[in-house]
């Protein structure tokens, strides 16, 4: 069946850069995840691994969005 879902732009560049690092399509993702809702599935607990970002002054980091889209997805 086919289906019509808005998804805001900030949302789908998240979800497109995703996929393309999972290796799979956005669809593909989008039912994965709707079949892991309507399994009552919760997340895979897989531990995230988070950038570094040096600074000199610690606890004083000013990024703009852009700065943040580079560090998150060179």
């Amino acid at each position: 069946m086919r289906t019509t879902v808005d998804i805001p732009d900030p949302v789908y560049r998240q979800l497109k850069a995703r996929a393309a690092l999972q290796g799979c399509s956005v669809k593909q993702l989008i039912l994965r995840g709707v079949e892991a809702e309507l399994q009552g599935k919760k997340e895979s607990g897989r531990r995230v691994v988070l950038p570094l970002v040096e600074t000199k002054r610690p606890g004083r980091l000013r990024l703009t969005n852009a700065q943040i889209d580079e560090i998150l997805f060179p």
